[in-house]
C-alpha cells in the first residue's frame, strides 16, 4: 500500500471519527406523563410536574432546546436504547440491573417508599420504634426488620406498578405470603384499591402526596413506616444511552448547579411540601 493512499485512508478515518461527536442542540427526553407530582399530562396535552420544570431549569443551564414526550413506564429503557429519545426522566431509581442496560446521571433526588390504604387502616407502625425503617438491601440485615411487617400483611394483596425499583422488594420480600398484583400505571393500582380489588398498595411517598388532594384518591394514606435507604440505591437520575457520554456530562454538571443553588429544593418543596435532595 503507497504512503498516498495511507494518507488518505487516514483522512477519511479521522473524519469518520469526527461525525460520531453529536453537536447537542435539541434533547428528546421521555416521562411517563401519569406519575404527579413528579410528572403529569395536563388537559392541554402539556406534561407539568417536578421532573418537566426541574428539566427545563437543567437545560436552559447547558444551553440545549428541550422536549418532552410522554411514554410508558415500561417502554423507557428499551425506547430510549433504540433511539425514540435522547434521555428518560420518571423517578427512575438508579439501580445495579439497570445501570448494566444505561447510564445515568448523577441523582437529583431520593425519596423513600411506604405501604398505603384506604384510609391508613390494615397495618400498623409494624417495627415499634422510628416511622422511618432504614433498609440496607442485604437480606440477612434487613430479614428482622420486615419480618413484622410480613406478619401483618400475610394473606393480603398488594397492588404495585410494573417494572419500578419497588416491584422486586415487594416480589422479593411478599410474595409468598401475600397476592402480588401488577399494574401498568399506578393509577390503575388506585382504582382496584379504592373498589376494594386490592388491599393495600406500595409506592413513593411523594407518590402519595401528590394525589392527597385529588378527592376520589384523597383516601388513599400512608400505613405503617416509611421505607428508606441504600436498599433503593443513590436515589433518582436520568438515564442516557452508554455511548452519550457527553450528554450525560452536561447534564451532571447542570444537576450540581441546581443543587447547590437550591433550585432543586425550590421545586421538591413546591411539588411534594419536603426536601427529596439526595
Amino acid at each position: 500500500m503507497n504512503a498516498s493512499l495511507v494518507t488518505l485512508l487516514g483522512v477519511l478515518a479521522l473524519a469518520g471519527n469526527s461525525t460520531q461527536a453529536k453537536e447537542w442542540k435539541t434533547v428528546k427526553i421521555a416521562l411517563e406523563g401519569s406519575y404527579a407530582p413528579w410528572n403529569l399530562t395536563l388537559p392541554s396535552g402539556k406534561i407539568s410536574g417536578f421532573e418537566p420544570e426541574l428539566i427545563d431549569n437543567l437545560c436552559k443551564r447547558i444551553n440545549l432546546q428541550c422536549v418532552t414526550v410522554a411514554q410508558d413506564f415500561d417502554g423507557l429503557i428499551t425506547g430510549l436504547q433504540a433511539g425514540k429519545f435522547d434521555a428518560v426522566m420518571d423517578a427512575l431509581a438508579i439501580t445495579p440491573e439497570r445501570q448494566q442496560a444505561i447510564a445515568f446521571s448523577k441523582p437529583y433526588a431520593a425519596t423513600p417508599a411506604a405501604f398505603a390504604a384506604i384510609d391508613g387502616h390494615g397495618l400498623a407502625n409494624a417495627t415499634g420504634k422510628p416511622a422511618f425503617l432504614k433498609l440496607t438491601g442485604n437480606p440477612k440485615i434487613d430479614g428482622p426488620m420486615i419480618a413484622p411487617l410480613r406478619d401483618q400483611l400475610k394473606g393480603k394483596s398488594i397492588g404495585i406498578q410494573s417494572g419500578t425499583v419497588y416491584t422486586k422488594f415487594i416480589t422479593d420480600n411478599f410474595k409468598d405470603i401475600t397476592s402480588v398484583r401488577l399494574y401498568k400505571t399506578s393509577a390503575e393500582r388506585d382504582l382496584d384499591l379504592l373498589n376494594g380489588r386490592v388491599d393495600i398498595a406500595f409506592d413513593d411517598v411523594t407518590y402519595y402526596a401528590g394525589i392527597a388532594d385529588n378527592k376520589d384518591s384523597a383516601r388513599i394514606r400512608i400505613a405503617g413506616p416509611t421505607i428508606g435507604g441504600p436498599v433503593w440505591g443513590p436515589g433518582e437520575g436520568l438515564g442516557f444511552r452508554k455511548q452519550d457520554n457527553d450528554l450525560k456530562a452536561k447534564f451532571d454538571a447542570a444537576i450540581t448547579e441546581a443543587l447547590a443553588d437550591g433550585t432543586v429544593t425550590r421545586l421538591s418543596e413546591k411539588w411534594f411540601k419536603t426536601d427529596v435532595k439526595p
